[in-house]
């Protein structure tokens, strides 16, 4: 029986089943994964980013092929696919670039005679586990800063993404890493516990939902394990003032359409001051409801399916929830197959479970306050923190309501601004770690104090 399969979510077609691991082949993979250990901690780290630089340039070579594989696996659509692609070779470089800044020494200064240093080193085999949303970025972000710092991967991808989790490895391997250095696992999730529990194994990442990271954080803390969480979000869109009414909603839509509406960081609430309510909500509205739907492989459509007719189906349920419960329906809230139309939500009160859910595909929710004290204060009653954006003319405001908002990244006046060098991640239920940036290269490593006497 397989777990893993691809299920084009525009057509609903199986196209094509992968067997899961045996129990044997899966001590096989993590005994390939410490063993490559032994010996990729001892290449020199140039070499290491030599290697990692090769599978940037893979990425890019193979850029149309690995766009397709996953417009058929999640329903991307062309385009998003494609800077998809760019954007985890990009990564991937950024680390290879910085490997020798990310591993070296960094001198302490000491109150007695002689010299001290933190030297960074490799802690050993580390478990990724990835979501759907974003097959190769979220890998490229987790995989390229640790194989850099010296650790080796077992990567557990979701089983949707079979197709692209192969192509990641093969990408690995055709770059001439150690074998074992990359290793992709169709493991299910009872395997995925015994990985965690195994002594060879020195932490684990998550991607994914709150209950996920619950979870393997659980089981992660009962193996005394290292543990990094990236999980969800419902970040605030906060418009106070703006000389570009049109452009801001634009951002808005651009933010909120991204990825088919399946992005953790994108924004879900949009919290407009009074004065400027009527106009967004109009204009909003309108350009949600005017983005094509369709084909993703079509050169024209903004907006492709749904992961799959199961992430239909629940976000339906959320929105005639919503509904039930008072809020006003302003546009879209039906679905076709894995297809959800954009939807705009509005008079949604703290009583409402739409209130503290998190949308995960075309829906926000527009809300009107009277200025910056309720905005923050709406934008903070949530249980995630992971991003925001504000949008205002006023820098010592800007600065202002960035320091207010309990979020691990704040967006001044822009959407859609992540790069390989700013650190991605949350506070609260939105996750524990940082990935991306020079930070990310602080999550799995020893850093070991080396104290000479004078």
């Amino acid at each position: 029986m397989s777990e893993y399969a691809v299920v084009n979510p525009a057509t609903g077609e199986t196209l094509a089943t992968y067997p899961t691991l045996t129990d044997e082949e899966l001590q096989e993979k993590i005994g390939a994964a410490d063993a490559a250990f032994r010996v990729w901690r001892d290449t020199p780290v140039a070499e290491r980013a030599a290697l990692l630089r090769r599978v940037a340039e893979l990425h890019r070579e193979r850029r149309d092929e690995l766009a397709r594989i996953i417009v058929r696996e999640v329903g991307k659509t062309t385009e998003a696919a494609l800077g998809e692609v760019d954007f985890a070779a990009d990564i991937t470089e950024f680390y290879a670039d910085n490997a020798e800044r990310i591993t070296a020494d960094q001198p302490l200064d000491i109150l007695g005679d002689g010299t001290a240093v933190v030297r960074k080193a490799p802690i050993g085999v580390l478990l990724g586990i990835m979501p759907w949303n974003f097959p190769y970025y979220q890998v490229a972000r987790f995989s390229a800063p640790n194989l850099a710092i010296g650790n080796t991967i077992l990567l557990k991808h979701a089983p949707q993404c079979p197709e692209s989790s192969a192509a990641i490895e093969q990408m690995y391997a055709d770059a001439g890493l150690p074998e074992g250095s990359y290793v992709n696992l169709y493991a299910t999730n009872d395997q995925a516990a015994t990985v965690i529990a195994d002594r060879r194994v020195q932490g684990v990442s998550v991607t994914g939902s709150e209950r996920a990271g619950a979870a393997v954080a659980e089981l992660a803390g009962r193996h005394l394990k290292k543990v990094a969480l990236e999980l969800g979000g419902s970040d605030p869109f906060i418009v106070l003032s703006t000389t570009d009414l049109d452009a801001t909603v634009t951002a808005a839509v651009d933010g909120r359409l991204d990825n088919n509406g399946q992005s953790c960081n994108a924004p879900k609430r949009f919290i407009v001051a009074d004065e400027l309510y009527d106009d967004f909500l109009e204009k909003f509205t309108r350009a949600m409801s005017s983005s094509k739907v369709g084909d993703p492989f079509a050169e024209d459509t903004i907006l492709g399916p749904l992961s799959s007719v199961a992430a239909a189906e629940r976000l339906q349920e959320q929105i005639d929830t919503a509904v039930a419960q008072g809020a006003r329906l302003v546009a879209g809230g039906t679905r076709d197959g894995a297809f959800f139309a954009p939807t705009v939500l509005t008079d949604v009160t703290p009583e409402m479970d739409v209130y503290r859910e998190e949308l995960f595909g075309p829906a926000g929710v527009v809300y009107r306050v009277a200025g910056e004290e309720e905005a923050v204060h709406l934008a903070n009653d949530t249980s995630f923190g992971l991003g925001s954006y504000v949008f205002t003319t006023d820098p010592k405001q800007a600065d202002r309501v960035a320091d207010a908002i309990d979020a691990g990244m704040v967006y001044v006046n822009c959407v859609l601004a992540d790069s390989p060098e700013l650190p991605f991640g949350g506070v609260k239920r939105s996750g524990t770690s940082r990935e991306m940036g020079l930070l990310a290269a602080d999550e799995f490593v020893n850093k070991k104090l080396v104290r000479v006497a004078g």
